[in-house]
């Protein structure tokens, strides 16, 4: 089944009565960076999601080069090589956010980030594969066939670093064409506050223990408002 996303048109939604959605879940510096780590033409043809992206910090930089770096000197060479790159965005957070945001992720492992556009927006269904993946799949492929839905955008987040020099890197691979790199970046930028800011965690927590409690509406309204102002940034 390929994804509506690979149309130029996506199915846009618009707000509606309140929703229940829970229950779609079932039980600059190359010398630092290894070859060969673009995302494209990764197996992803897998049961339930599978992941394009690096699995390890080593798959993206040579992690023996780092030694003696500064926390600031790792934050430039990961930004700087990724502004370089098509399809592939870079983040960095302090070592304890991403701690966090992998701890709470393994015990809510879905969530839902919607993208807004002018007409209108639609929904991705996020899923954490431990131990530091995520993949979003367009929420319709998934409540179609959940087994072969497709990730349109896949991110890790690497605590490699955390305790050394409390800082996290996040890698970012776009793989649908159906979502552009700004988007692409709002998305990541809004799953990872979901998962370290705690009034969004609580919304988290409300999707994967107490989906009845789930305001759907109410949580695409502040999504919303957020997007507008900027998105995670």
């Amino acid at each position: 089944m390929t994804s509506i996303l690979s149309t130029t048109t996506p199915l846009l939604l618009r707000p509606s009565k309140r929703a229940v959605i829970g229950r779609i879940i079932h039980p600059y510096h190359h010398q630092f960076f290894q070859s060969n780590t673009s995302s494209r033409g990764a197996r992803r043809n897998m049961s339930s999601f599978s992941f394009a992206g690096p699995r390890k910090l080593s798959d993206v930089m040579k992690t023996e080069l780092l030694e003696g770096k500064s926390k600031s000197e790792v934050s430039d060479i990961w930004m700087t090589y990724h502004e370089e790159k098509e399809d592939m965005l870079g983040m960095v957070i302090s070592g304890k956010e991403g701690e966090t945001i992998l701890k709470r992720a393994s015990q809510c492992p879905f969530f839902i980030q919607p993208i807004f556009r002018d007409d209108g927006y639609f929904v991705l269904l996020s899923q954490f594969q431990s131990p530091s993946h995520f993949l979003l799949a367009y929420l319709e492929d998934y409540k179609m066939d959940p087994n072969r839905a497709q990730p349109l955008l896949t991110f890790s987040v690497f605590d490699d670093l955390s305790q050394v020099l409390d800082v996290s890197l996040i890698r970012c691979d776009v793989i649908n064409k159906g979502i552009n790199g700004g988007e692409g970046w709002k998305v990541a930028a809004n799953t990872l506050d979901s998962y370290r800011r705690e009034e969004e965690y609580e919304k988290v927590k409300e999707f994967n223990l107490t989906p009845d409690k789930f305001d759907f509406d109410d949580y695409i309204s502040c999504q919303n408002r957020k997007w507008r102002d900027g998105g995670g940034e």
